[in-house]
């Protein structure tokens, strides 16, 4: 039993080698013999033990070899992508290889069909299939191939179908080509409209350098001769003349070729367009869109910038979008056969200048400084020389300019007048001391002054005039300089600047410095030393008038003595102000009288007078000799004329105190104080006599000559000539009325009673010869 169970043992083993080895084909003898023994179970547990045994074996295994399984199946899957790929490729390729074979087979049957042909098919079919951004220099020569093809190569091939739908094709292709050409034009509008503002800049900045380079050329040695020297020691004759811009921008047009916009811009996108459009038998629409475009462009161009006003570069920019388009224009019209005329291009100038001249004159308006207005002057300049450069005619801002110059005088006068101002208000009106013969050149350099008797005098002294003298003069040098700044450049001749210049200084004369000597001499706390310095001051300043006279002439060239050349207004100027300084001074004088005879005090009731002066006569009589004092540095008529108007006013306040309505009564008493103020006191002040007329009235009351006075009246001889009869009667009535109620008694008194009689019959007498009189 034990032997059966090994042989079988063994058998098994043998049966599941064999399957194990043996090809699933042959598996079947095997398996039988299995079952045709007696031990089929115990096979069966073999075969499920060895099942299990691989089993193990192969987890094993797998386990063993499981990454390495997973990156198989990864590549496996780039693989299938990539695959794919191949296989998108292959079918491009085949398509690829079909049409260039059709291609190839419709070359070679056009080759047999029509010989000569092949070169000009290519062509065709690179215009047709290539891209514009490419190919499109071709467009111009794919239509000279289109007109071929049309014309001759396609009636000559013959009906074919490929030669029907080339033929439909034509118009097609053409349409294209012009589109695409026009869109390059317009991206070339586009591209000059963006920077226009770059050519201009170009243009004015080449034609500035060129000027400079002329202009060193020519005052070259002078300016270096000078350049270590202060710009103000440079001697006006030896300074560039008005004018000399105006020549060497001459010398510049006809020796100097300003580069065109070409070397800014690329215009072939236009040569091309009109040849298309040529070719095509559009021409009038090509130029027509053109012209209408650029004009919009213009209008644009033209429209300025509402805060340009503000800055220079608002200006700056301004000009070099005009001078930029005008540029291109003109480069157009010398450079393409009728694309733009000289008519049009005249036609959009005039517009452009029109526009250009309203806005600047807008614009300018609103400036108020006059630095600005000069930058902005010489940039119209140089606006107006670059495109007359290129031919536009100019003269129209130049007009506009010699407008502008009176702006630009206003703003300067308007600027002056705040200078004068604060001079005149900083002043101490004082004379200038002089403690070295240094400091008395410095002064000297400043203001023309001359005086031999001053030299002599031994230093430290004192100049006349206060400092606002030499300021006043060197201001006034400065402003015609400022005008001088504005003449140049303008084509203006020597004679012509002269005369702006003058007429210019005439009115900063006339109005504004003589209206700010008004405002010092009319201003509050003004005392009479500042009054006589101003008078002194002026004179100083009427004399320099004609070293003003010659400084004008050596800055412009311009001999003072020239037929109808304008003369300076200083003098009357100067003159006026000195007389207003008078007029003040006697004003003054007379305010300050008034308000020392406010300070009278009368009791005009007084039995008698006193033995003295009042003390506010004394008082105002010591201000009068130091005031008369001052006056000696006056000239002597006008301290002449103080005197005597402060006498003459005086006179009239005293009787005018005598005479008002606010004393109603006179006593005897009170016209003898009177009498001794006005003959004590202003005798003993012998430069103010009294006036007769006042002494006169005041001796006929105090001695009582009516008789004299009533029987001399009228006669050449009379000793009261002066004496007015109106004034003697209201000042006796005032007496009457003293008399009568001077005392309740007075008409029990015999004296009183005969005293009132005779005032009466004066009375009644000076009325009948006041009505004799006006009779």
């Amino acid at each position: 039993l034990i032997e059966n169970s090994a042989e079988t043992a063994a058998e098994h083993e043998r049966i599941l080698r064999e399957i194990e080895s043996t090809d699933t084909n042959c598996i079947g003898p095997t398996l039988r013999s299995v079952y045709d023994g007696q031990e089929h179970g115990l096979f069966m547990d073999k075969l499920e033990g060895r099942i299990r045994n691989h089993d193990r074996e192969i987890e094993k295994m797998c386990n063993h070899h499981f990454q390495g399984f997973v990156d198989s199946i990864t590549e496996l899957l780039k693989v299938r992508g990539e695959a794919q790929k191949l296989k998108v490729q292959k079918e491009e390729m085949r398509q690829c290889r079909l049409q260039q074979r059709n291609i190839a087979t419709t070359i070679d049957k056009l080759t047999h069909c029509l010989p000569g042909t092949n070169i000009v098919l290519c062509e065709f079919n690179t215009v047709r299939i290539c891209q514009p951004a490419v190919f499109y220099p071709r467009y111009y020569p794919a239509l000279r191939t289109l007109e071929q093809l049309e014309g001759s190569c396609l009636p000559q091939a013959g009906s074919y179908r490929f030669c029907a739908i080339m033929a439909e094709n034509i118009p097609r292709l053409r349409t294209h080509i012009r589109d695409v050409s026009m869109s390059d034009l317009k991206d070339f509008l586009e591209s000059i409209r963006k920077h226009s503002d770059k050519i201009g800049e170009t243009a004015m900045k080449q034609v500035m350098d060129q000027l400079l380079i002329l202009i060193m050329k020519q005052w070259g040695v002078k300016v270096a001769k000078n350049m270590s020297q202060k710009s103000s020691n440079i001697p006006p004759r030896e300074r560039p003349k008005p004018g000399m811009c105006v020549m060497c921008l001459s010398l510049t047009r006809t020796v100097l070729q300003i580069p065109g916009a070409q070397d800014l811009v690329d215009f072939s996108p236009v040569y091309r367009c009109l040849h298309i459009y040529t070719v095509l038998g559009a021409r009038d629409t090509f130029e027509n869109y053109y012209r209408k475009q650029r004009r919009k462009q213009a209008r644009l161009v033209l429209q300025p910038h509402s805060s340009m006003h503000e800055t220079l570069e608002g200006y700056r920019h301004y000009f070099n979008q005009i001078v930029g388009f005008f540029v291109v224009e003109d480069h157009i019209l010398h450079t393409t056969q009728g694309l733009v005329n000289r008519a049009y291009v005249e036609e959009l100038w005039e517009l452009a200048l029109s526009k250009t001249i309203a806005a600047l004159r807008t614009h300018s308006s609103y400036c108020t400084d006059p630095d600005l207005i000069l930058d902005l002057k010489n940039l119209i300049v140089l606006f107006a020389d670059t495109l007359q450069g290129y031919g536009f005619p100019v003269n129209q801002l130049f007009d506009m300019l010699l407008e502008m110059r009176d702006q630009y005088g206003e703003i300067l006068l308007k600027k002056w007048n705040q200078s004068f101002r604060q001079i005149l208000d900083q002043d101490n009106y004082s004379p200038i001391p002089v403690a070295s013969p240094e400091e008395y050149q410095r002064i000297a350099g400043q203001f023309p002054f001359q005086d031999p008797e001053l030299d002599k005098m031994p230093f430290p002294k004192k100049l006349p005039f206060s400092e606002f003298v030499s300021k006043v003069y060197s201001q006034l040098k400065e402003f015609i300089y400022a005008c001088l700044k504005y003449s140049e450049d303008l084509h203006l001749s020597s004679t012509e600047i002269d005369d702006m210049i003058r007429k210019s200084t005439n009115l900063l004369l006339t109005r504004t410095l003589s209206h700010c000597l008004q405002y010092a001499i009319k201003k509050k706390n003004v005392g009479l030393a500042e009054l006589v310095q101003i008078i002194i001051n002026t004179t100083h300043l009427e004399q320099s008038c004609h070293y003003l006279e010659e400084f004008i002439s050596n800055i412009t060239n311009v001999p003072p003595d020239t037929i109808n050349a304008t003369k300076l207004y200083g003098t009357s100027t100067f003159k006026d102000a000195r007389h207003a300084a008078e007029e003040e001074i006697y004003t003054n004088l007379n305010q300050k009288i008034d308000q020392f005879l406010q300070l009278a005090d009368y009791d005009w009731m007084a039995a008698q007078g006193g033995g003295q002066a009042s003390d506010y006569l004394s008082d105002l009589i010591a201000f009068l000799c130091s005031t008369f004092a001052v006056f000696t540095h006056l000239p002597g008529k006008v301290a002449q004329t103080a005197c005597m108007s402060a006498c003459k006013h005086l006179s009239t306040s005293l009787l005018q105190l005598l005479l008002e309505a606010d004393v109603r009564q006179v006593s005897m008493g009170a016209l003898q104080q009177f009498n001794v103020d006005v003959k004590d006191e202003c005798v003993t002040f012998k430069s103010i006599p009294p006036a007769p007329s006042q002494w006169r009235l005041l001796d006929l009351f105090t001695q009582w000559d009516w008789s004299t006075y009533l029987a001399d009246y009228g006669r050449p001889t009379c000793k009261y000539l002066r004496v007015n009869p109106h004034t003697a009667l209201a000042l006796i009535e005032k007496m009457k009325d003293t008399s009568r109620k001077n005392n309740m008694f007075a008409q029990f008194r015999k004296n009183e009673r005969d005293k009132q009689k005779l005032i009466d019959t004066v009375v009644k007498q000076l009325r009948n010869l006041i009505a004799t009189n006006q009779a």
